[in-house]
């Protein structure tokens, strides 16, 4: 294999001008796909109306099939990843997922109707599913051990600064102009992105010697878009046990657990369970799980909080989160150059102390008429816990890997994140919902026909704050303490949310007491024969 450029970088400690080229074009590809996901649930509620072909809104059951559809896609291309980059070239795969994720945003923004739009979502994921596990291919290979955890500190960035930025800038756009440019606002990034790796990237030439795992592909890939669609129908199902939930989840298990039987038989399958050999790789992806899973549910919950009981516009919820981006984006930078210097096992604890103690100074905080400086002081010190703990954790799992092993380890980190990022959302909210729906219900189904079991004071009071929410309250001649006592037990559901989530991030602490605290040699810079790899994973 050969490249256009010096093959090997030296590995020493200096992050290098070619170094933060590499990086500035991986997180480029990041900003989109992890952008694009909290852009896109701010507009739900416009695309119930005004992708509506008969003048009656759309249910939300439908309009939340755009996120959806993009998930599935997202889980189902992941898998094949590590076989497409030995194939193909990381180079070129990760150009043509950045150009497929673009068109897709193009197409989104002509879409005439509910239906165009899912399927261009669709496509929008094949691209999008690519770019993470891509990126971190690249950041991996050219930045060498000794350089690893400050270049993946930068990865991190959009991670954090999606989930904040996304409210505010799909609530500006969609107030300034329309819905097309949530989707247009992608175009300018992917056509600079796409010159960008063209230019940065060393060329390709690769020389494939691994067949397609086709037998692997038909139960992996079906298998974890079935079960992410039954996890992702909880929260509109109410329950585990709905039909909808249930049957795809477990024919996605079943096709999964095959997967895992077949995955020993082929020299190279599509995802490499092998790599759970590594001790290093599989007490990271169990912490990942749980911490994602608990996390990402909570994270979900802040702005949804600030909305409901506070009755903040969506602008600025996502700017008062944004305390949680600023703590992190603090404490990356120093544990990306400690994880260079010291074993994970040493920086992660002091990350995850921070993380309990945000999330149970959140769980104590959900009273209305909390100050939001209280708020966004306990979003910051877990903010300072997550900079400290996500990145560090990437870095661990495929730092000790094999240079040939890289790209599939970072397939399953992404593919990991993924289920646990469903199941926590899911999760958590399905205690809200349920939490919500708890106590005496104020107006049955009677009164509020096509509203199955009526509602609560919880459920009046969290739609409130709302236009069709305040008139309907006044319809029904809800008094004020009742409607009082509604936002009490409103408080009250968020605060066993946050308990779920902190639980569960307690239980995390078993693996976090398993991860390495003594330096170990890497062999990023081995491949399978011993010599030195290039730069980049061919």
């Amino acid at each position: 294999m050969t490249t256009d450029q010096p093959s090997v970088v030296p590995d020493d400690d200096k992050i290098t001008p070619d170094l933060l080229k590499i990086a500035g074009v991986v997180v480029l590809g990041a900003i989109m796909s992890i952008l694009d996901v909290t852009v896109v649930n701010v507009a739900l509620p416009t695309f119930q109306t005004e992708l509506s072909s008969n003048g009656e809104p759309l249910s939300y059951s439908t309009v939340a099939w755009t996120a959806t559809a993009y998930m599935l896609a997202l889980a189902a291309v992941i898998p094949l990843t590590g076989w497409a980059a030995d194939r193909f070239g990381t180079k070129r795969l990760y150009m043509t997922a950045i150009a497929l994720f673009t068109i897709g945003s193009l197409l989104c923004a002509t879409a005439w109707n509910i239906e165009a739009l899912i399927g261009f979502r669709v496509l929008q994921g094949l691209g999008g599913g690519m770019l993470m596990p891509l990126g971190m291919t690249i950041m991996t290979k050219a930045a060498g051990p000794h350089r690893m955890g400050r270049l993946m500190a930068i990865l991190g960035v959009p991670m954090l600064l999606g989930p904040i930025l996304g409210p505010i800038l799909g609530g500006v756009l969609i107030d300034a102009a329309s819905w097309h440019w949530v989707f247009l606002i992608n175009l300018p990034i992917g056509i600079i992105g796409l010159l960008y790796a063209q230019r940065v990237l060393p060329k390709d030439a690769p020389e494939p010697s691994e067949k397609l795992d086709v037998v692997g592909m038909i139960l992996l890939s079906p298998g974890l878009a079935l079960l992410l669609y039954g996890v992702s129908s909880i929260p509109e199902e109410g329950t585990v046990l709905a039909l909808k939930v249930l049957l795809p989840a477990i024919v996605g298990v079943l096709l999964i657990g095959a997967f895992v039987f077949w995955s020993f038989k082929p020299q190279h399958p599509l995802l490499d369970l092998r790599l759970f050999r590594d001790r290093n790789l599989t007490v990271s992806i169990i912490t990942m799980f749980l911490f994602a899973a608990a996390f990402f549910g909570a994270l979900l919950l802040v702005p949804t909080y600030f909305q409901q009981v506070d009755g903040y516009s969506v602008k600025k919820a996502g700017l008062l989160i944004a305390a949680q981006g600023i703590g992190a984006m603090l404490t990356m930078p120093i544990a990306g150059a400690l994880t260079d210097k010291m074993p994970v096992g040493r920086i992660v604890p002091f990350g995850f102390l921070g993380i309990l103690i945000g999330v149970f100074g959140l769980a104590q905080s959900t009273d209305p008429g909390t100050s939001d400086w209280t708020i966004m002081g306990w979003l910051f010190i877990t903010g300072l816990g997550m900079g400290a703990t996500m990145m560090p954790l990437f870095t661990s799992a495929l730092k000790t890997l094999k240079a040939s092993d890289v790209a599939r380890g970072s397939t399953l980190l992404n593919v990991t994140q993924q289920v646990a990022s469903a199941t926590g959302i899911a999760t958590i909210s399905v205690v809200l919902t349920n939490a919500m729906k708890s106590g005496a219900v104020i107006a049955g189904s009677e009164q509020l026909p096509g509203v199955e079991g009526g509602l609560t004071p919880a459920q009046l009071a969290a739609g409130s704050h709302t236009e069709q929410g305040s008139g309907l309250v006044d319809a029904l001649g809800v008094p004020a303490n009742v409607l009082a006592q509604g936002f009490q037990d409103l408080a009250d559901a968020f605060q066993s949310s946050y308990w779920v989530a902190f639980f569960v991030l307690v239980a995390t602490l078993v693996p976090v007491a398993f991860l390495p605290r003594k330096r170990e040699k890497s062999h990023l810079l081995d491949d399978q024969d011993g010599a030195t790899p290039p730069i980049m994973m061919h």
